[in-house]
Order: structure tokens, then sequence, then C-alpha cells
């Protein structure tokens, strides 16, 4: 049995929609959900029912232009720049951190976008590490480090893009990412097509600093502080649409040297929502969980694990 229970969190001085799913008895781990693009925490359930159903709990939140932190028209995809993004991040996961040593260790696990976004406040020096410091693991499923081919943009697109953007930041751009190249499952590819939720629509101001990350990222000019980031792992599907697995694989081969607990996961043939392509998502799940559960007790000190490819 596990309990759902919805709020909000004033960060920066607005209301962000938040849904907490607890676990029966006190839990073992926490995990702080930083959900992607055009997305929101709803769309996560089964996967953190499963969490939860672990010991697990997991605080999500529907950040700043998305979701049910949403309420006219005029700021959907209102981010802000990076600085505001990464600030707001910071703020939501504080929130979270253990008070004493009674506490349970706390996690981050990002999706898609939300995996760029955690990747950089735990890895990019301009950001105070004494939150990542207390975060016990960051876990990436399909993180934004690259464009899937299908994707990507052209480079004068990109150049009118920030352009436009230095004089208009607040110019909202439709992006839509086609729902069958994000799963295998058709009734999850009818959901996202028929959820109002999805606006899809960004501001040039959003999307500039989007890539922005994600360029620091790919090329590897941010990359996790070995004396603050303790565990990282990731999970990507070998037939990702809408983000780089190619990329992801790079990423963790290359520039995740100082991060000695730290794991990939392949997912051979899946697409995008690793944790809504179907009946295989179970495995997701289940392997989110074993990363976490592992980190968890005095057991595991000591313990490290590598690259699994």
């Amino acid at each position: 049995m596990t309990t759902q229970v919805e709020g909000t969190l004033n960060i920066g001085g607005k209301s962000l929609y938040t849904k907490t799913w607890l676990p029966e008895g006190a839990p073992k781990a926490k995990v702080v959900f930083v959900h992607g693009f055009s997305d929101h925490v709803n769309r996560y359930h089964n996967l953190f029912s499963s969490l939860a159903a672990r010991g697990i709990a997991v605080f999500g939140f529907d950040q700043c232009g998305w979701g049910r932190s949403v309420n006219t028209p005029a700021e959907r995809g209102l981010t802000g720049g990076t600085p505001r993004v990464m600030a707001d991040l910071a703020a939501v996961i504080k929130t979270q951190l253990p008070t004493s040593p009674a506490d349970p260790p706390v996690f981050v696990l990002g999706h898609s976008m939300g995996g760029g976004q955690a990747l950089t406040l735990a890895s990019d020096p301009a950001y105070d590490d004494s939150v990542t410091r207390h975060v016990r693991g960051w876990l990436l499923e399909s993180p934004f480090i690259g464009f899937a081919p299908e994707l990507k943009p052209g480079a004068l697109t990109v150049l009118v893009g920030r352009l436009v953007g230095k004089v208009l930041p607040r110019r909202q751009l439709v992006n839509r990412i086609p729902p069958e190249h994000l799963s295998r499952d058709p009734a999850v590819v009818k959901s996202l097509a028929e959820d109002e939720l999805m606006h899809n629509t960004g501001t040039l101001e959003g999307i500039s600093g989007m890539l922005d990350r994600t360029n620091a990222l790919s090329s590897g000019a941010v990359r996790p502080r070995g004396d603050a980031v303790r565990s990282v792992w990731i999970g990507h599907g070998t037939e990702d649409k809408a983000t780089s697995f190619e990329v992801s694989k790079r990423y963790f081969e290359e520039f995740l040297g100082k991060v000695e607990d730290r794991g990939f996961k392949v997912y051979e043939g899946w697409f995008h929502q690793l944790h809504a392509d179907g009946e295989c998502s179970e495995e997701f799940f289940r392997d989110v969980g074993d990363w976490i559960l592992k980190r968890c007790g005095k057991e595991e000190v000591g313990e490290r694990t590598g690259a699994k490819l």
C-alpha cells in the first residue's frame, strides 16, 4: 500500500505543484524527481508506485512553466534562463535533504531534459555544491546530453533562435516531439497525444539555455566533480529518437572518470521513455530500485560498481 500526497512548494516566488509517493512504513530512501520537456510528474506514476512499493519515497514536482505549475497560457515554458533553472532545482532538492542522521538518504532522478538539468547542477562549478554534496546519488534516464538524429536542429535554426531570443526572451515557440518517437506502447502514444498538460511550448530563453547546457555537457566542458558527486547511474535505450544514446554512452566513457561509483545500463531496442515503453518497463523500475537500495545500508559502504555496457 502506497500513499500519494499532492501539494505546492513556493520556490523563487512561484508556486510549484508537487506530489509525493510514500511507502508503507518508514522510507529506506527518498528520490527527488526532475521531469522532461513538456512533461509532468503524474505521467511517471507507475515508476513512482513501483519504487514506493519497495520502500523508496518519491518527491516529484512540475517545473516552472510545465504541467500543473502553469496557470495561464503565457506561463507555458516560462522557465527563465539557466541560472534561474538551476537555482530552482537546487532549492527544491534542499527541501528534501536529510536534517538528521536518522533521515533516509536522498537521490536525484532526472529524465531527458531533467536528466541534463540534474547532471548540470551536479557538475558545473558555477553552482554551489553545498546541496549536491548531500545527495547520495544521481540517476539519469535517457538524459538530454545530445539530440537524437531525428530531432537535431540545423545550425541556422539554432543561430536565428539565439539572436531573436536575446531580444525577445519570453517569445514562445512550439516544439512538438512526435509521441510515436517516445514509446513503443500504442496506449502510451495515444495518451501522450491527448494529454492537454503537455503543451510542447518553450520560450526562446528557456530553449537557448537548454541547448547551452547540452553543449557544455556533450563537449565535456562540464563534468561531475569527484569530490562532490558520489554516484552516477545512466540508463538509455539504443533506439531513442529524442535524445542520443551514443552521446550518453560517450559521456559515460570519457567524462565520468572522477566518479568511482558509476554505472551505464543499455536497453537494447528501447525508446525514449524507459518508464513507459510497454511491459518491459518493469525491468527499468527494478534497475532503478536496485541501484538505490544497494546504496542505502551500511553494507554498501566502500562498494564500487563499474560500467556495465
